[in-house]
Order: C-alpha cells, then sequence, then structure tokens
C-alpha cells in the first residue's frame, strides 16, 4: 500500500517503513505525528484520487530526527561591473519514518 502525500509545498510517494527528509516540523525526536494532506491512496485494488486530499485518510509517521541538509553556495557576478556576492544556505529537516497509512 502507498500514499502520495503533501507537506512542506512538495509532494512525496510513501510507503509503510520508508524513511524521508522532509521540511522542519516542530517536534521531537520520538514523537508521534499526523500526514494528513493525503492526496491519493492506492495498492490494493483502485486506487483512491482525492479533489484535493482523501476524505478520511490518514498517515502516521514518527520523527527520527531534526537534521540540516547540505550547505548551497549562492554566487552572484556581474561581468566588468566589480559585482560579486557570495552566500550560503543550509535547509531544516526532518527525518521521519512511516509508520501507518490509514485509506
Amino acid at each position: 500500500m502507498f500514499a502520495v502525500i503533501r507537506t512542506g509545498g512538495k509532494q512525496y510517494k510513501v510507503a509503510k517503513d520508508d524513511l524521508l527528509e522532509i521540511e522542519k516540523i516542530e517536534a521531537k525526536a520520538g514523537d508521534k505525528i499526523d500526514l494528513g494532506d493525503v492526496l491519493m491512496v492506492g495498492g490494493e485494488g483502485a486506487p483512491k484520487v482525492g479533489s484535493p486530499i482523501v476524505a478520511g485518510a490518514k498517515v502516521k509517521a514518527e520523527v527520527v530526527e531534526q537534521t540540516r541538509g547540505p550547505k548551497l553556495t549562492i554566487f552572484k557576478k556581474r561581468r566588468r561591473q566589480n559585482y560579486r556576492r557570495k552566500n550560503g544556505h543550509r535547509q531544516d529537516l526532518t527525518l521521519v519514518k512511516i509508520l501507518d497509512i490509514a485509506g
């Protein structure tokens, strides 16, 4: 059984026992959370597609840890203008494990 969920402005296809890095959610390691925006549930029989979400469907997950993504370098330059700007960014992420899909 799988589901397509929406969190942090992105969509993910998940199944039971998947490890997933999503945008930061305010929760501690070990907390159980519900991911409520389920867009599709499939796997057994015909898939259920929501408009926009499937009514009554939930995905239960457990927070494994709070982590950060890789360092990204942003560099802007305009030639012959002596214009250079260097900046960096690391995204805050949450690592979750999918426990159950209730459709």
